[in-house]
């Protein structure tokens, strides 16, 4: 697997970690925690193997835009965080981001 589509897969599971937070509620309900933990283990071993043969900077960058995009996405449509169009606006600014780092 390459680099890149490793990290593509660790900002997905910082997806996970960061969704399960919320959902473990202070960690006090353990399958979303064992979720949450294992998100995490996994999210952080796989950048840490991306940045192997990426640039720590671009790698950390895209896997914590990944990371705030998906969020903030399923924040809308699992949480009902507010949609609105600055919100709209940010997301898009933060996949401009994503594919700038790529193309550089």
């Amino acid at each position: 697997m390459n680099a890149w589509t490793i990290l593509v897969v660790a900002g997905l599971f910082e997806i996970v970690w960061a969704l399960g937070l919320k959902y473990s509620d202070g960690f006090s309900r353990l399958w979303p925690s064992v979720i949450t933990l294992v998100g995490a283990v996994a999210s952080f071993w796989l950048l840490a193997h991306a940045m192997k043969s990426l640039p720590a900077g671009t790698a950390y960058a895209v896997w914590t835009g990944i990371g705030a995009l998906g969020v903030a996405v399923f924040g809308m449509i699992l949480l009902g965080d507010a949609v609105n169009l600055l919100r709209l606006a940010g997301i898009g600014l933060i996949v401009a981001g994503i594919v700038a780092l790529k193309l550089a």
